[in-house]
């Protein structure tokens, strides 16, 4: 495996957070990041409930496409360390095409205090960060993250999992239309248990008749901040 060479760009506005140059977008919102993840991709997914009702040595799967700061993860792993029985277990699957440098990303998580535990956990297995699949342990192997660094229509076909919850986020489609493709939404419906559930900003039309051909059912929900509408599904 080679080290990543196509690091994410990133230029910090006059508050600290980051802006990405290949895609010409922000990574979150600047007045309520947190707020709009857990609306967006815990609610929709309805992660409170399901991370209370595991057993001992059941495990859910949360797959996400475009990992970013890391904070849909962060932000999980926060409720399933609370909600969650011991003997349960979280595997969150992710893919990235421009994965943060770590001093980016330990400059991006440092704006979220309440989540330094599970940031600095992070941050001390984010080395040496290549092309493909990655594998990052924590709580013992509690909780796993796979991180897959490439072009998502490159690595999820080469993915076997049976995801229960997606995070559909990765830049708005009309910055980044290569990655809101029927290619796409084909591999989602293909890794997708049985009754999965999806979280997304997005609520173009061509993006959720996409996902309605591919078999997920839709439906509209009223947003937060600037944002006036979502989907789950």
């Amino acid at each position: 495996m080679t080290d990543v060479t196509n690091y994410a760009q990133i230029d910090w506005d006059d508050q600290g957070r980051p802006h990405s140059r290949q895609y010409d977008d922000v990574y979150f919102s600047k007045e309520q990041g947190l707020e709009e993840t857990r609306h967006v991709f815990i609610e929709q997914n309805n992660l409170r409930q399901r991370f209370s009702a595991l057993q001992d040595n059941q495990c859910l799967v949360i797959g996400e496409t475009g990992f970013g700061t890391g904070m849909n993860f962060l932000c999980a792993w926060q409720l399933f360390a609370e909600c969650a029985s011991p003997g349960a277990r979280l595997h969150f699957v992710t893919v990235e095409k421009y994965p943060l440098s770590r001093a980016d990303l330990a400059k991006a998580l440092a704006l979220w205090p309440e989540l330094a535990g599970f940031g600095n956990a992070l941050l001390a297995e984010y080395v040496a960060v290549h092309e493909g699949f990655q594998q990052f342990v924590f709580e013992q192997g509690r909780v796993t993250l796979t991180l897959m660094v490439g072009d998502a229509l490159e690595q999820l076909p080469q993915l076997d999992a049976r995801v229960d919850a997606w995070f559909l986020d990765g830049f708005a489609p009309a910055k980044n239309p290569e990655m809101w493709t029927p290619e796409l939404f084909a591999q989602l419906a293909r890794l997708s248990a049985e009754q999965a559930t999806l979280g997304t900003f997005t609520s173009t039309g061509w993006v959720r008749r996409g996902l309605m051909a591919a078999g997920f059912a839709l439906k509209k929900i009223p947003g937060i901040g600037k944002k006036w509408e979502i989907v789950r599904g």
